[in-house]
Formats: C-alpha cells, sequence, structure tokens
C-alpha cells in the first residue's frame, strides 16, 4: 500500500533526459516515515514548461503528489536561484574548487590564468588545489605558492594518489555547495573517488601523444560528501573537463577576474570610470616598472579577445536587425533582407493616384500663367 503526500522541499541532484533525481530535506524525510527513500525520481509540470522554466542540477524545488512507494513525484515549483552558472547548469552553488596538475600534464601559466579568471567572472568564492604534488620537489612547490601568491591565491598543494592535503580540502569544501573544475587528465575524478567512496567516476590515462587528459566525465551531478568528523557535509558537482574555457565577460567586466586589478583599484581609483587599463591616462593599475605585476601580458591578451568577441556580437545583432524571418507553407523558415521603406517599398495606387493629382494641378497653374497672344520664343 502506498502512501501520498501534498508536497515537499528538496534540491535536484541529477538531470536525466526530462526526469530529475530530487534529493529531500531531512525534515521531509523525518515527516515522510522511518524507512522511506530520501531521493525521489520526479517529472516537471507542464505549467513549468509553458512558462519557460527550467529545472537545473542544484535547485530548490517543491514537489507534490509524492507517491512513497514508487519514490516518485512531480516538480510544481523552482525557488529562487542565489547563483547561476550556464556552462554547465547548475543553481545555488556557492564555491568554485578548481584543480591543477603540478605535472604530467605540467602546469601552464597561461591556461591556469585563463581558468582562474573565468572562474572569477561566476561571482562564485574560488579556490585553488595543486595536485600530485609527490611528483615534483618541494623547492618547485614553494615557487608556485610564492608565485600565486602575488596572483592573489592560497593554493591548496595535495596528492590524491599519496593522499596528502585531503582534509584541508575537505574542510574548504564542508558545508557548502560547490562545483570542480579544471582541465582533463589533472586527477578531479581520483579526487571526488576519495572524497565520495561510493561513486565510481571513469578515470583515463593522461594522453601521451598531446600531454593532455582525455574527457572523463559525461554529465553534470551534485554528490554528497561522505561525512569526517564534526564537519557539516557538503554537496559536490562533478564539470566536464575543459582545456581552454570561454571567457565569456565584456571587456569593462573583464577586470572583475583580476585580484590584483581589485586590490590596485581599493589602493587608487583610474580617472575614468571605463577605463580599460592599457595607454588611458590616469590608469592605477597599467603596469610599469616600478610597479609591476606578473599577469598584466595575460589581461591584454584575454581583453583584446574580449573586444573582438563584443565587436562580433555587435555585427551580429546589426545583421539579424537587417534580416526578417519568414515561415513557408510547409513550416520551413526561411530569410529576406529587411528592405528600406523609402527606397525599395513600392507606392500603393493611392499615393500613385494623389501624386498624379498634384501634377495636374501643378500643369493647370502653369497654363494659367500663360499668355495666349503671347508669342513663344
Amino acid at each position: 500500500m502506498t502512501t501520498k503526500a501534498a508536497i515537499a522541499l528538496g534540491m535536484v541532484t541529477a538531470v536525466q533526459a526530462n526526469y530529475y533525481w530530487v534529493r529531500l530535506d531531512s525534515a521531509e524525510q523525518d515527516s515522510a516515515g522511518p524507512g522511506l527513500t530520501p531521493m525521489l525520481l520526479c517529472t516537471r509540470r507542464a505549467r513549468l514548461k509553458k512558462i519557460g522554466q527550467q529545472v537545473w542540477v542544484g535547485d530548490r524545488v517543491a514537489v507534490e503528489d509524492i507517491d512513497w512507494g514508487s519514490a516518485r513525484g512531480a516538480i510544481a515549483q523552482v525557488k529562487p536561484r542565489q547563483t547561476a552558472l550556464t556552462r554547465p547548469p547548475i543553481a545555488n552553488a556557492e564555491l568554485l574548487l578548481l584543480v591543477f596538475a603540478l605535472a604530467e600534464p605540467d602546469l601552464d601559466p597561461w591556461q591556469l590564468s585563463r581558468f582562474l579568471v573565468a572562474a572569477e567572472t561566476t561571482k562564485l568564492t574560488v579556490a585553488l588545489a595543486l595536485n600530485k604534488c609527490d611528483r615534483v620537489e618541494n623547492h618547485i612547490q614553494q615557487q608556485w605558492c610564492d608565485r600565486l601568491a602575488h596572483w592573489g591565491y592560497s593554493p591548496l598543494v595535495i596528492s590524491v594518489q599519496e593522499r596528502l592535503g585531503l582534509a584541508d580540502v575537505r574542510q574548504r569544501l564542508a558545508g557548502r555547495v560547490s562545483v570542480i573544475s579544471g582541465p582533463s587528465g589533472v586527477g578531479k575524478s581520483s579526487l571526488i573517488n576519495n572524497l565520495i567512496p561510493d561513486v565510481e567516476q571513469r578515470v583515463n590515462a593522461v594522453s601521451g601523444k598531446l600531454g593532455r587528459g582525455r574527457h572523463t566525465t559525461r554529465h553534470v551531478e551534485l554528490f554528497e560528501l561522505s561525512p569526517v568528523a564534526d564537519l557539516p557535509a557538503g554537496l559536490l558537482a562533478d564539470t566536464p573537463g575543459f582545456n581552454q574555457p570561454t571567457l565569456t565577460c565584456t571587456p569593462v567586466e573583464l577586470s572583475d577576474g583580476f585580484p590584483e586589478i581589485r586590490q590596485r583599484l581599493q589602493q587608487s581609483a583610474c580617472q575614468f570610470s571605463n577605463c580599460l587599463h592599457r595607454d588611458e591616462p590616469g590608469c592605477a593599475v597599467r603596469s610599469r616598472p616600478e610597479q609591476p605585476w606578473e599577469r598584466y601580458a595575460h589581461y591584454l591578451t584575454f581583453l583584446e579577445e574580449a573586444i573582438a568577441r563584443q565587436s562580433a556580437l555587435e555585427q551580429s545583432a546589426t545583421a539579424e536587425e537587417a534580416v526578417k524571418t519568414l515561415v513557408g507553407g510547409k513550416g520551413q523558415t526561411y530569410y529576406e533582407p529587411k528592405l528600406e521603406p523609402k527606397r525599395y517599398r513600392r507606392p500603393s495606387r493611392r499615393s500613385r493616384h494623389q501624386d498624379l493629382q498634384a501634377l495636374c494641378g501643378d500643369i493647370e497653374e502653369l497654363l494659367e500663367d500663360v499668355d495666349p497672344d503671347e508669342e513663344l520664343s
């Protein structure tokens, strides 16, 4: 015999096709009764689809028509999101943990800088972990820590294989909804397997030909961290590995991705509010011999990319404004250029008739002014 509940609150932990796994809040589980599953397989109400309301991993949702016997229900409402990542789609995340390797593959400053800037523009708290510390000398580890301190970061130096520094990672993730990201082959899946032993993530070897890792994760899912000591439980989302994340910020917003720039602007403001920190007068950020900073070259490169992207978007918007979309008889969509009204539009029959009447009136007025006895020269 199955029992039903009117409504319950929970969090979406996985999305599979048109189905959603919802992890119920602890209070909802207690009210449901002992021995009942805390996870429900849910569908989405049609009215949510009609209003365009998407359901993401990490969303807080209200579930109705729960059948405890089959552990099923229907998502009736999506609560307002505190944060939203679009690539990948994750809601209500609080911390972004970037994982890089000190070796195999070697740590690339430009790639690391690009990931950090992309992470900073998400507005989440950013943490950095450097894996495979057992494969490099201690002085190399210290060199990277000192270098990253000038960038504005205090990395966690770890080794998943040797189980070094993992307690610090657990403490950083405790009690939060976190996202783990980074290039392929740096040990993200192995780290998740260590933090969540019940999860079996596929771990592929690093490609020897390219010196990069193969993509091992295929979808986004929230996993509950195994409890340790007095640390509160947390949720962790794994994301597919990317070797080059896309920077989608505008040229003006790019400076928010550099802690060095934020620090300099706190000490002294630029003369212009829309300063791009290149060659503008009164710039407080631009690298100078008396105040250099390493990633200024990275900033200029990313800035040119952001300017080119914005220009392409503006051109695309202009092109779309000059084209109209039409639908044929069989539902096929095709495009035609929008014609300028005064230059290309064919005049109506009424307007042509009015123009003809006006022309006849002008001719009559001219004929009235002509003297019939006057000889034509």
